[in-house]
């Protein structure tokens, strides 16, 4: 209004002004626009502006336009709703229900106000039990939006579209007709919300951003899936995959909060029953314990099924939980009142989003004073955060602990010289841990032109060839892998000659120690710390001694990974058979070789599936291969190679021999040995970031799977591990200088 005064001020200065130029004949035609200074008179308003006016204060944004149209659909028995929007509802929301639809009948007065279904008579407020009755939202929207409605009823053989404009039917395109079309479409109603406040460009501008809007559309939806347990809802945005809200009609109440709201929430529920019959009144619901605690409170409140505000019922319920919270702790709550409908009155507000009812007080007091009680009921333990003692500090010396009559503390008698001391922390994590290097040869396919000329014909083979590792295995952390029962003698023998090598001193290094970094990756080469002592390593060796007892630890029950479409043998084979100079000079021949290699492949392709989860089909097929380690690939561009030495490296006579060999073959293919050929072009981004995987899984899953489940033998401390440095050696040489 402010603004409208001034512009009239102005207004009025430039006619001022402008008549100041008039000639002297048109002053007596010229008008003084000055305001009369009587009253003006009342006009009644036209039917299109109270029309406008009356939407304004039903429809205030997208939120409140989606609240009506869905418990149109619940009142409907709708029992699944999807919702989809563009920009946060200004351009388009639509909901689409699988009600009983809408009478073709009664499609010319849809939009008209005060026309309803739902009550007859003024008396029928007193027995509401449907969440619309004015008539009016509907009719605010058609005045306010381009409104389109496609619905079928389970009798009728086709849907029926209709198109509204400020209340009435409307055509669809010009020279089309008003009247409703015939159409195809699925049982119950799809209602279409377009340009939403075309017509209102003030209350257009007053919106928030399509962002925040769609926020608060989401918090609507959200509270109307909890109460709505047998309802599937489903909210997107247009030309979204995923859905921003997605529950089940079989899922519960517990289930949709734990989906909607977090598992933390569902953790600590606490549930929530009671029935007052001298207040003639009903609740249920779901409050979180004194176990959870978050900046804000969570309050979700329904009054006969309906979505309502609550002041006084907030204010007591948090006052309860102040005593039970840590000071700015607020909880989750869900209640379900239910009262009887003639002690409540839902026509208080033009949104409907408050009641009133009879002894609200008494009611307020008692449902709060109830929820108290069950809180005091649920809450038999607590559940108290702890804080990690953080790398480097030291422990907290004993309260009152004191030696001899000098009262020195323990602590400071035992504390260890600078030449001793320990300045890592083996349980420690770092950050780039959690964010894994993807190889670019494992992810999805790039232009292959951008790769060397053996890179690509690797590629040819296996790019189609995906790993698909079991659910929930690539996010586990490295860990003690367990031992699978085998009563086969030969493993038994194998594994008792893995423990009977083991060398202690060799275990807890590696159990122990703390990785320092790769010195270089083509000489597998890695410095690690334990205590006060350096070493370097071979990885590889390391690796490969690692990997054969991984495969030996889970014969028979070695997790598998799928690929998909999966590559065949033969192929594979002679890619590497090509490459290799020792098969063109056999007597055999390269096809000779190759044939002779998928046939023994063949021949023990159910041994093979059976104790390795080597997986090759009747058509030569590679289907799956043995998953040693959980979260680690193998490299790809070895797999030819792989396959082709199972022919002359691995002992096919023998029980103990076969399994020996074939899993020394398998390590040495899992093992990170660098692949390494003459005819590789320089370093491009491919390679780059295929090392930059290669580092990664070398320090975040091979060295704490060495560290959790290698059983070194004596040999590797003899040959592929040195030390380098002493720091009570460092610091001698520092007291001579």
């Amino acid at each position: 209004m402010a603004a409208e005064q001034v512009c009239k001020v102005e207004l009025y200065s430039v006619v001022r002004q402008f008549s100041l130029y008039l000639p002297s004949d048109a002053g007596e035609d010229a008008q003084d626009p000055s305001p009369p200074s009587g009253p003006k008179p009342i006009q009644k308003l036209e039917e299109a502006v109270v029309n406008r006016i009356a939407a304004g204060e039903i429809i205030h944004r997208p939120a409140n336009a989606l609240k009506e149209l869905m418990e149109n659909s619940l009142d409907a028995g709708a029992t699944s709703i999807k919702l989809t929007l563009k920009d946060g509802g200004h351009k388009l929301l639509q909901i689409q229900d699988n009600g009983h639809g809408i009478n073709h009948a009664d499609l010319p007065i849809l939009c008209e106000r005060f026309t309803t279904s739902k009550i007859r008579a003024f008396e029928d407020l007193g027995s509401i039990a449907t969440y619309g009755f004015r008539g009016e939202a509907l009719a605010s929207i058609s005045h306010v939006a381009h409104l389109s409605v496609v619905t079928k009823m389970k009798k009728d053989s086709n849907a029926w579209r209709a198109c509204y404009a400020d209340g009435e039917l409307a055509e669809p395109k010009p020279g089309a007709g008003r009247d409703p079309k015939p159409t195809a479409g699925n049982d119950g109603t799809t209602l279409t919300v377009e340009d939403l406040f075309y017509n209102v460009p003030t209350r257009k501008r007053a919106l928030k951003s399509p962002a925040e809007e769609y926020n608060r559309i989401l918090d609507v939806v959200t509270r109307y899936a909890v109460h709505n347990a047998g309802v599937a809802f489903v909210c997107k945005k247009v030309g979204s995959n995923i859905a921003d809200v997605s529950t089940s009609s079989a899922a519960s109440t517990i289930d949709n909060i734990k989906a909607l709201y977090g598992a933390s929430v569902a953790r600590e529920l606490v549930h929530f029953k009671h029935e007052n019959e001298p207040l003639r009144y009903k609740a249920e619901g779901y409050v979180t314990s004194a176990n959870y605690s978050v900046k804000r409170t969570t309050f979700l409140l329904f009054i006969n099924h309906r979505l309502v505000d609550h002041t006084p019922l907030k204010r007591q319920l948090e006052e309860h939980y102040s005593k039970i919270l840590p000071k700015g702790g607020h909880p989750f709550i869900y209640l379900a009142l239910e009262i009887e409908p003639a002690a409540l009155d839902v026509n208080v507000h033009p949104t409907k989003s408050e009641v009133r009812f009879l002894d609200e007080d008494e009611i307020v007091t008692d449902l709060a004073d109830r929820v108290s009680d069950a809180l005091a009921e649920g809450n038999l333990s607590r559940t108290y955060g702890v804080q990690m003692l953080l790398p480097g500090a030291s422990q907290p010396a004993p309260s009152a602990s004191r030696s001899g009559s000098g009262g020195v503390p323990k602590s400071s008698m035992n504390k260890p010289a600078p030449k001793n001391m320990i300045r890592t922390d083996t349980t420690s994590r770092t950050l780039d841990s959690m964010f894994p290097v993807l190889d670019p040869l494992q992810a999805p396919s790039s232009p292959s032109d951008e790769l060397g000329p053996s890179a690509k014909r690797r590629r040819e083979a296996v790019d189609e060839a995906r790993f698909v590792a079991p659910p929930g295995e690539p996010g586990k952390r490295a860990g003690h892998i367990a031992q699978s029962e085998c009563r086969l003698t030969s493993v038994k023998e194998l594994r008792a000659e893995v423990a009977r090598a083991k060398h202690s001193g060799m275990a807890d290094i590696l159990a122990k120690h703390t990785f320092v970094g790769i010195v270089d990756l083509k000489l597998s080469l890695s410095l690690i710390q334990h205590e006060t002592k350096l070493y370097i390593v071979n990885h590889c060796e390391l690796a490969d001694e690692l990997f054969y007892q991984l495969g030996l630890r889970q014969f028979g029950a070695i997790p598998r990974m799928r690929l998909s479409p999966p590559p065949p043998i033969r192929t594979l084979v002679q890619l590497a058979a090509e490459h290799e100079p020792t098969v063109r000079n056999s007597p055999l021949g390269i096809n000779g070789v190759i044939d002779h290699i998928v046939d023994i492949l063949m021949d023990r392709r159910e041994m093979l599936d059976e104790y390795f989860s080597m997986c090759v089909n009747e058509a030569g097929d590679l289907e799956s291969l043995p998953m040693l380690l959980p979260k680690y690939t193998p490299d790809l561009d070895r797999l030819p190679l792989f396959l082709l030495r199972l022919g002359p490296q691995v002992d096919w006579t023998s029980e103990m021999g076969c399994f020996s060999s074939f899993l020394h073959e398998l390590a040495y293919f899992y093992a990170p040995f660098p692949l390494t050929s003459a005819s590789e072009p320089p370093q491009d981004a491919h390679a780059t970031a295929a090392e930059e995987s290669r580092r990664w899984q070398i320090q975040h899953v091979v060295f704490p799977a060495l560290a959790s489940s290698l059983v070194p033998p004596k040999r590797l401390l003899e040959r592929d591990v040195a030390q380098v440095a002493s720091l009570p050696d460092l610091y001698r040489i520092f007291e001579r200088c």
